[in-house]
């Protein structure tokens, strides 16, 4: 059986204080009725967030790299930034933690270096669950030598690490695969995807933008080589984030201007980025910090424990969601894709792609807007894992998507929507 990222549980999960959670997102309280069920495509940002983003623009909306005082209060936000997302993955150092744009244009300059040092070690090995992102940009380098090797995900809707062993070789170059499915759930054993790779000579690559609101990062624990994530999915604003190895991004090539030091994490971070986003990617880490306090009050924890502590709770609490929308699903008759079966619930957030007989999804989805609730539809830039699915581009799947500020209640009105919805279409 596959082991997963787990945190220590905290308290029992009906402690979670979730609507005091609520409280401190000003876009729940401004919503009403509205139920946020489209997480995956990004989460809601608490107000500490917001403040902080707002108090950069106000107070130091400036270029950083200057002698007077506002500058020099950018330079120092990056910087503490740096450091807590260093301590949110548990990074060696927060050198190691590059700021930009997108998980998606991280993965795009990490295979360009990668091409420069294919030599004979040219296989790169990809999976057929991930997003696309993770998927094309490494095919890309077909074009410069790559081979693609293919791990595919199981008919029980996960990869499985025996599957990956025979695929890994001295030829191989660097395994890439997602932590969480972004469109069905499914957590990867990615501990042990490192160990079949490092055993081999093999990086690994990692792609956590989905798995980050749902569980504790640990890139030391997992022992990859490169992880990508997103804040606007990790309740902070629109900004990304890679994490490396010093002396593998070291090792790196990278455009940079001669001017810029060629090392991390300045031979990453080309060009100017969104310094009051990331002021608000630091306000969220410690967020997720004060749920760890709260939750389980302690004088003693560092800063890094508390995060732990936090996402325990978030996990603990989110498994009770997840189950819970299983059971909804089931009893309106849906086809759920990915992991279904309740005994293995621990191998999933609760991030749910289904469909529903021969109703068509984008009708679901537009009759639960209706209904104030909001969902997705459409094939989740997944197009290799709708095929594995026998599903088309053009209908592709529905999916909710819940984060722990949503509640049992939202859960049991979608699914009085649903069965509504089923029951009015299947006359």
């Amino acid at each position: 059986m596959n082991q997963h990222p787990t945190q220590p549980a905290q308290a029992t999960p009906a402690a979670f204080p979730v609507e005091a959670v609520r409280a401190m997102f000003p876009a729940l309280k401004k919503a009403g009725s509205f139920i946020f069920l489209d997480n995956a495509a990004g989460a809601q940002i608490p107000q500490s967030v917001l403040d902080a983003v707002c108090d950069h623009l106000v107070d130091h909306n400036v270029q950083r790299g200057g002698r007077y005082g506002r500058s020099v209060t950018v330079d120092q936000s990056v910087a503490t930034a740096r450091e807590s997302v260093a301590l949110l993955i548990n990074a060696y150092r927060p050198e190691e933690i590059c700021f930009g744009m997108n998980a998606t244009s991280f993965i795009r300059l990490v295979s360009l270096g990668i091409a420069q040092m294919l030599g004979e070690r040219d296989e790169i090995v990809v999976t057929d669950m991930d997003h696309d992102a993770n998927i094309a940009t490494w095919t890309a380098l077909e074009s410069q030598g790559a081979k693609i090797v293919w791990w595919r995900m199981r008919e029980d809707g996960n990869l499985h690490v025996d599957d990956l062993r025979p695929l890994v070789c001295d030829r191989t170059r660097l395994v890439a695969c997602t932590v969480t499915a972004h469109s069905i759930g499914s957590i990867v054993d990615v501990a042990s995807v490192a160990r079949i790779a490092h055993a081999a000579g093999a990086e690994v690559f990692l792609d956590s933008v989905h798995y980050g609101p749902h569980g504790l990062i640990d890139v030391q624990a997992w022992d990859c080589d490169y992880l990508v994530c997103s804040g606007y999915k990790n309740f902070s604003p629109h900004m990304g984030f890679l994490w490396g190895r010093f002396d593998t991004l070291k090792r790196l090539p990278t455009f940079r201007e001669d001017f810029i030091p060629d090392e991390p994490p300045h031979k990453v971070e080309a060009g100017t980025f969104i310094y009051e986003n990331v002021a608000g990617m630091d306000a969220a880490v410690r967020y997720l910090e004060s749920i760890g306090r709260n939750f389980a009050p302690s004088n003693n924890r560092t800063r890094r424990e508390n995060i732990v502590a936090g996402m325990g709770a978030i996990r603990d609490y989110e498994t009770v969601l997840a189950r819970e929308m299983m059971r909804v699903l089931k009893d309106c008759g849906a086809t759920i894709y990915g992991v279904a079966d309740e005994a293995r619930i621990n191998e999933r957030v609760p991030t749910f792609c289904f469909n529903i007989g021969s109703l068509s999804p984008q009708m679901i989805v537009e009759e639960m807007a209706k209904r104030d609730i909001g969902i997705r539809d459409g094939h989740m830039y997944a197009p290799r894992l709708m095929k594995r699915l026998g599903l088309s581009m053009d209908r592709g799947a529905i999916r909710a998507s819940l984060v722990h500020y949503n509640t049992l209640d939202e859960v049991r009105r979608f699914g009085e929507a649903l069965r509504e919805i089923v029951a009015r279409h299947s006359l």
